[in-house]
């Protein structure tokens, strides 16, 4: 099905945006839960090779994989921690909260558990796959998970991709408004992530029937993240301000649709 994309532009067309991959993967959504899960082996493995963790708590950036084979980026580089599944295209932006016998816990802006790190260094991941948590090791250095920017012809290529796959998946017509002139990068992420969530909810019973009055997806900056989803318009605000931290999460937006 073809789909009609519509750019809207504050005072000037905006130049650049990110490209997330060349073929966009099918993001999952992970539904997390919370568990009292000990340190492991990566502990000691980090101790060995001399690696220390960034800042308090939290581990050193670089690729790590579980124990059950998941695959993550972890870069601590910036002032929030930033979390990527390999192969993947959303940037998780991270929050410490204090956990039991001295414990960080890791999670996103829905308040969903991602990582547990113990005093020692010992590191635990959540997912559906291990609800319970699996152990992470460190296997190496990684690229810093920022935004890269592409041209104007390959975002409006974008766009129009974009557009096409969640109407494809709704099987009617949905319209994609996009206005923006201070993060380019940052709205295009938020492109990505939020037409990746009504596509992964288009295939999911239980979240089907919320987006059925879906018409729109809006993306407009403006002083804080939000949400919200009347009268069949997903509008996602995006704060350029806070970076990547600015751009609502796929679970935040999977709550505000499921909500509304």
């Amino acid at each position: 099905m073809s789909s009609k994309v519509r750019v809207e532009t504050a005072r000037r067309p905006i130049a650049t945006a990110m490209a997330l991959a060349v073929a966009v993967a099918a993001v999952s959504i992970p539904a997390f839960a919370t568990a009292q899960v000990r340190g492991n082996a990566q502990a000691e493995q980090s101790r060995a090779i001399g690696v220390v963790p960034t800042r308090r708590g939290l581990p050193p950036s670089g690729r790590y994989v579980s124990d059950g084979g998941e695959a993550f980026i972890l870069d601590g580089t910036g002032v929030l921690p930033l979390f990527r599944f390999e192969r993947r295209p959303e940037t998780w932006v991270l929050r410490a909260t204090p956990a039991p016998r001295g414990d960080i816990i890791y999670r996103n802006d829905a308040g969903s558990q991602i990582l547990r790190v113990t005093p020692a260094g010992g590191i635990t991941l959540y997912t559906t796959m291990a609800p319970n948590g699996a152990p992470v090791s460190r296997t190496g250095p990684a690229s810093a998970l920022a935004l890269p920017t592409l041209g104007p012809i390959r975002l409006f290529t974008l766009m129009n991709q974009r557009g096409s796959l969640v109407s494809q998946a709704l099987g009617r017509l949905v319209v994609i408004n996009l206005s923006g002139e201070r993060s380019e990068a940052l709205m295009v992420d938020a492109l990505i992530v939020s037409t990746e969530a009504v596509i992964r909810m288009a295939a999911s019973p239980t979240f089907r029937d919320s987006i059925a009055t879906l018409r729109s997806i809006t993306l407009v900056e403006g002083n804080r993240s939000s949400v919200t989803f009347t009268r069949g318009d997903l509008r996602v605000v995006v704060d350029p301000d806070e970076g990547q931290a600015g751009r609502p999460s796929s679970a935040r937006i999977i709550r505000a649709v499921s909500a509304g």
